[in-house]
């Protein structure tokens, strides 16, 4: 089987259940987080599981270019509609986070949110956007992350080995992703852990910060 098949997504139930619980206003903390994310970012980026496009109305002035790679068909179509609202030129396209379609070399900076939990491999997926980003280049992320505590890690595997990937789109909630991107060869300048959740009940570990291809 192929590396796009493999990864191929389609998972319309949870698509309409993510734009219709994202179409209200953002809360404050969540547009920070996204608002941070992408301050200060420049020339040509690619953003990888740009989902419905929730960050496309931050990306400053200065940046040139954002290519938004989307692979599920209902998230794609919303992310091209928000698209069309913003002041940056924005491309939606098609296409798996284990095999860009793009050269090698050809952005200044990656994005990634929120997405590095649910891709199939995050070892391709990272290896991906280090070959894509330019030497020098920034990766920036923000996602969720697995616990500190054994006692919630263990709930946090427990529910990756039962419900949670196939009611949430194939989201994984113990993947050490901040150990995964210094693997992939970044280097991490800046890394803020905190607790979050839109919903106030169940705070999980997220991690936003930003990482250099050498």
């Amino acid at each position: 089987m192929s590396s796009d098949a493999a990864e191929r997504v389609n998972h319309p139930l949870f698509a309409r259940f993510y734009i219709r619980t994202t179409s209200a206003r953002m809360l404050p903390e969540e547009e920070d987080h996204r608002r941070r994310l992408v301050r200060g970012l420049s020339g040509r980026v690619i953003e990888i599981g740009a989902g419905n496009g929730l960050n496309f109305q931050f990306y400053p002035e200065t940046v040139e270019t954002v290519l938004a790679v989307e692979p599920e068909p209902l998230l794609r179509a919303a992310a091209a509609e928000a698209a069309g609202r913003v002041p940056v030129p924005i491309r939606v396209a098609d296409g798996v986070a284990g095999r860009l379609p793009v050269g090698d070399e050809s952005f200044d900076a990656g994005v990634v949110s929120l997405m590095l939990c649910s891709v199939p491999d995050q070892h391709s997926a990272l290896a991906e956007l280090f070959r894509v980003i330019r030497p020098g280049g920034e990766l920036r992320f923000y996602e969720h992350v697995v616990a500190s505590r054994p006692a919630a890690v263990s709930l946090q595997r427990l529910a990756d080995a039962t419900i949670w990937p196939r009611v949430l789109g194939g989201c994984h909630l113990s993947r050490d992703t901040g150990a995964a991107i210094e693997r992939a060869g970044f280097v991490v300048e800046r890394l803020e852990r905190f607790p979050f959740s839109a919903v106030a009940v169940l705070k999980i570990p997220h991690i936003l910060g930003i990482a250099r291809r050498p």
